[in-house]
C-alpha cells in the first residue's frame, strides 16, 4: 500500500505542477488590473487567490519537511529558500504583490514539492506527523491525511481561480486530473 500512496502523491505533484503552468499562462492573458480586480472570491482577486495557494503549500512544506526531520529524514528539495515564509505571514498574506514574482515563487514551489515526493521514502505517508495548526491547536494523524489536503486544497483554489479566469473571459481549457494519464 505504501508504494501506491507515494505513487499518487508523484501522480498528484506533476498534475499540480502541470495545473499551475496552464493557470500561469491563462493569467498572462490578462493585465496587472485585471488580476488584481475584487471579483468577490474567497480572497477577493485572482492574483490574491493564487497568494494564498503560495502561502497555504509553505505553510504545509514545513510542516511536511519537519515531519521527515522528527523521523530522521531530511528532504534536500525543501530548503530555507523554498520554505521562506515571512514571520506573521497568514493564509491571506499577499507575499507577492508583483506578478512575475509570483510566478517565479510558484514555479520554485512546483519543482521542490516534485521532488520531495521523489525523494519521499516509502513509508512516509504513514509518519505520524505533529504540528500546530494555524489556530495554535495541536494536530497528530497520519502524514498521508495532511499530504491528501495539501494536494486538495491547491486543486479546491485552482478551481476557483479558473472561474474567475473565465469571469475575465479567459478559458484555461481542461484542467482534469485524468488527462495526464
Amino acid at each position: 500500500m505504501a508504494s501506491a500512496l507515494s505513487d499518487n502523491y508523484r501522480f498528484l505533484a506533476r498534475y499540480n505542477g502541470w495545473m499551475n503552468q496552464r493557470l500561469q499562462a491563462a493569467c498572462d492573458a490578462l493585465s496587472d488590473e485585471e488580476r488584481k480586480r475584487e471579483r468577490g472570491a474567497f480572497f477577493g482577486s485572482l492574483h490574491r487567490t493564487l497568494n494564498h495557494i503560495v502561502v497555504g503549500d509553505q505553510v504545509w512544506l514545513r510542516r511536511f519537511a519537519q515531519c521527515g526531520s522528527d523521523h530522521g529524514v531530511t528532504f534536500p528539495s525543501l530548503t530555507a529558500a523554498v520554505l521562506d515564509l515571512p514571520p506573521g505571514s497568514q493564509l491571506g498574506t499577499v507575499l507577492f504583490d508583483d506578478w512575475p514574482a509570483l510566478c517565479a515563487k510558484r514555479e520554485q514551489l512546483d519543482a521542490a514539492i516534485v521532488s520531495w515526493v521523489a525523494d519521499m521514502p516509502e513509508g512516509y505517508p504513514q509518519f505520524t506527523m505533529t504540528y500546530a495548526n494555524t489556530k495554535g491547536v495541536q494536530r497528530a494523524h497520519p502524514a498521508w491525511q495532511a499530504m491528501t489536503h495539501f494536494f486538495n486544497h491547491q486543486t479546491h483554489h485552482r478551481g476557483q481561480a479558473t472561474t474567475l479566469l473565465m469571469q475575465a473571459g479567459v478559458d484555461v481549457g481542461v484542467t482534469d486530473l485524468i488527462a495526464l494519464v
